[in-house]
């Protein structure tokens, strides 16, 4: 197998193995055995397990970027609907079996203090998250502190969900950025 089939085989296992198990607890030999690809193979291709966990991560990033902002394009009409509509994706996203909570949260939490890499993608990646807020709450002419609230109900949504295994923090976020946006709509 070459570098470029065993490249995503490696990604797709990893990504699974790590949502079920956290990065720790998931080495080498279980991504090999998962994956299909040689030992050898996948050193190659991921010369270390922290290029690996990078990997990841950047990929779900890039996947999650785009999931969300093309829900929020086919779903809404205008910056606060889309707004909202993160909460509706955040609440199918908590629904889906095998959910365990925020790739990003996760390794931040397991790695974040010890791997500055892990640490910077994390925190790119809400970033990310936040700026798609205030693109919806610049348009509506809302307060700059608007986008991090919603954000924060966003990441303590997928924090809590993934504690507790329901969809319905989504739910309850979205009803506290209903009543935010409302406020800041009526200044």
């Amino acid at each position: 197998m070459d570098a470029e089939t065993a490249a995503p085989k490696v990604l797709d296992a990893t990504e699974r193995l790590f949502d079920e198990r956290g990065v720790q607890a998931v080495g080498m030999d279980a991504i090999r055995s998962a994956s299909g690809v040689s030992l050898k193979r996948l050193y190659q291709v991921f010369p270390s397990k922290d290029l690996l966990v990078e990997a990841v991560l950047k990929r779900r990033d890039e996947a999650v970027r785009g999931s969300l902002t093309a829900h929020g394009a086919r779903v809404a009409r205008g910056p606060y609907e889309r707004a909202l509509a993160v909460y509706d994706w955040l609440g199918a996203w908590f629904a889906e079996p095998g959910f365990r909570g925020c790739a990003f949260i996760n390794a931040f939490g397991e790695l974040g203090g010890v791997t500055p890499s892990v640490a910077a993608i994390a925190r790119d990646h809400k970033e990310a998250v936040r700026a798609y807020f205030a693109e919806q709450t610049d348009a509506l002419g809302a307060p700059r502190e608007l986008a991090d609230q919603l954000a924060l109900l966003a990441n303590g949504a997928m924090a809590i969900a993934g504690i507790t295994g329901s969809p319905e923090p989504a739910a309850q976020a979205r009803a506290a950025a209903r009543v935010l946006l409302d406020a800041a709509a009526a200044r």
